[in-house]
């Protein structure tokens, strides 16, 4: 079952980004990764400025989040983790197809670009890299993120974003 995340899942949401997160150490920048990956006060924060997270359940048991943001001609996908013991089960794609059903926008989806496991996720999912230059005007305009990460990620975009760039 695919739902909105409520104030009771609040926990088990930081709970499977933190679980998730550890894919990243060692692989993005090390100024970059902190433990945990988002503490709490963030993820409040997050929610706060717009983000609305869904959750896969099954049997009980909360297994991805993903969260969209609405930044009025674009839709983000934001922060989209699976447990680490239910990756490659089709949660995440699961996750994503259910949300683009409920967006009529262009999505932008934002990543490290060393996530190549992310990447290639988004890219199976049809999603396509921008341009390096479109890439952190992107970022800048719809991310509040520091510079050092701008740097450091890509933006994939949906097909509806891409055939009005065209």
């Amino acid at each position: 079952m695919i739902r909105p995340c409520t104030e009771a899942d609040l926990t088990t949401v930081f709970e499977i980004i933190n679980d998730a997160a550890k894919a990243y150490q060692g692989v993005i920048p090390g100024d970059r990764w902190h433990e945990p990956y988002m503490p709490m006060n963030e993820l409040r924060s997050e929610i706060a400025a717009g983000i609305v997270f869904w959750c896969y359940e099954q049997d009980r048991r909360i297994d991805g989040v993903m969260g969209i943001q609405d930044k009025g001609e674009v839709v983000l996908i934001r922060h989209a983790y699976v447990r680490t013991d239910r990756r490659n089960r089709g949660v995440g794609t699961r996750l994503l197809r259910h949300l683009e059903t409920l967006i009529d926008k262009p999505i932008l989806i934002g990543t490290w670009a060393d996530a190549s496991w992310a990447i290639s996720f988004y890219q199976k999912n049809g999603y396509r890299l921008v341009t390096p230059q479109e890439k952190d005007r992107l970022l800048k305009k719809y991310w509040t993120i520091p510079e050092r990460q701008v740097v450091t990620s890509v933006v994939l975009a949906s097909p509806k974003w891409n055939r009005a760039q065209s």
